[in-house]
């Protein structure tokens, strides 16, 4: 290659890490390779790796839209961008794919301690709602039934009158719309007027809402939003609904002691939890979180995030073993069988001899393995 675009994350002190090393690598490799540099690192290492001469160019999210110019310009160049910005691309296919992903949202006005994100995307701002309706009915023309809604903080989603369930029921209502889907929300976003979206044959029957622990002391240590006793009664009634749940949690935050890990597990044993993202606790700098005490030993987390994880993974299975009617779209085929998603979010393999890739399947007799 003659040019390499780097795509960065910054969420961690390693990824900072991982940015820098494979530049030297790439460099080390061919000195007169062209690197661009940009993504949530620009934020962070941007200007020092520009500096350095590490990187020939470097340019924030909000000149991305420009990028097939910015990639023809032989002079060095340092486009920090701003903050404030949405791309206002209209994407009217996604090859190869069965489903279509839009982004609906930028930045988030949260402070969770840990979490860098708002200082390197900004705060919470929302795409024009017309925009949205425009992309999903091209999308739907051109043979999409699935659509996943994502965003930095999805739920956080608001635009002049326009709430985030108004914005779920008018895409529900686009004529080809099948199956909508959301990506991360926090429970506080679970309205009453979502609520009331609940049993619309639209919405997919999983919900992926970020606790990001069961204990309370560490949920005020992270500067969460959410409490324990509202975070049980709303899945229990997302549950009674049918719902599979699914959510974030870290593992061995600073002050993770084993009287508030042993407390978070028997709280996690009555969440009725089907999907998990768990992970250990990484350092970044620049957080409240990277000064506290005292730090879990990362061997300790591990071992916690493996308990948790067995724990789900059993919830998992004793919910699939009572879905009786699962609706999949059929993504791919791999190793001799098709593979798709159900509603509940959980992944089926089918042998046929037809080719199903891209078509909706009903099953209503299978057999359960282990969670992929």
């Amino acid at each position: 290659a003659d040019i390499i675009v780097i795509n960065s994350c910054t969420v961690t002190n390693n990824a900072d890490v991982s940015a820098r090393s494979y530049i030297n690598q790439v460099k080390k490799k061919n000195k007169n390779i062209e690197l661009f540099f940009t993504g949530c690192g620009v934020q962070t290492k941007g200007e020092s790796l520009f500096k350095e001469k590490k990187v020939q160019s470097v340019f924030g999210h909000s000149e991305k839209e420009d990028i097939n110019n910015l990639l023809r310009d032989q002079t060095p160049f340092f486009k920090l961008g701003d903050l404030k910005h949405l791309d206002t691309t209209i994407v009217e296919d996604f090859a190869g794919k069965s489903r279509a992903f839009i982004k609906i949202q930028e930045g988030c006005s949260f402070r969770c301690n840990y979490c860098i994100i708002p200082y390197v995307r900004g705060d919470s701002r929302s795409y024009d709602d017309n925009m949205i309706i425009k992309q999903i009915e091209k999308l739907a023309l051109n043979g999409f039934g699935e659509f996943i809604l994502t965003g930095t903080n999805l739920g956080s989603y608001g635009k002049g009158s326009v709430s985030f369930a108004k914005l779920l029921s008018k895409i529900g209502q686009i004529r080809g719309v099948r199956r909508i889907r959301l990506g991360s929300i926090e429970p506080i976003q679970i309205t009453d007027e979502f609520k009331e979206l609940l049993d619309e044959p639209w919405l997919g029957k999983h919900l992926h809402i970020a606790l990001q622990h069961s204990n309370n002391e560490m949920l005020s240590l992270m500067n969460r939003r959410n409490r324990l006793k509202s975070d049980l009664e709303l899945f229990e009634f997302l549950s009674n609904k049918g719902y599979a749940l699914g959510t974030d949690f870290i593992v061995g935050h600073p002050g993770e002691t084993t009287k508030r890990w042993l407390d978070a597990m028997d709280n996690i044993e009555k969440f009725p939890l089907t999907h998990l993202h768990g992970f250990t606790y990484s350092k970044r700098d620049g957080t409240p979180s990277a000064s506290m005490k005292p730090e879990i030993r990362g061997d300790i987390a591990k071992k916690r995030l493996a308990e948790l994880m067995l724990k789900v993974e059993y919830k998992n299975k004793l919910f699939r073993l009572k879905q009786k009617n699962l609706d999949i779209l059929v993504e791919e085929r791999k190793n001799g069988l098709y593979t798709g998603y159900d509603q509940y979010f959980n992944r089926i393999h089918i042998k046929s001899n037809e080719d199903l890739i891209g078509n909706w399947v009903n099953i209503k007799h299978y057999n359960i393995g282990e969670k992929e």
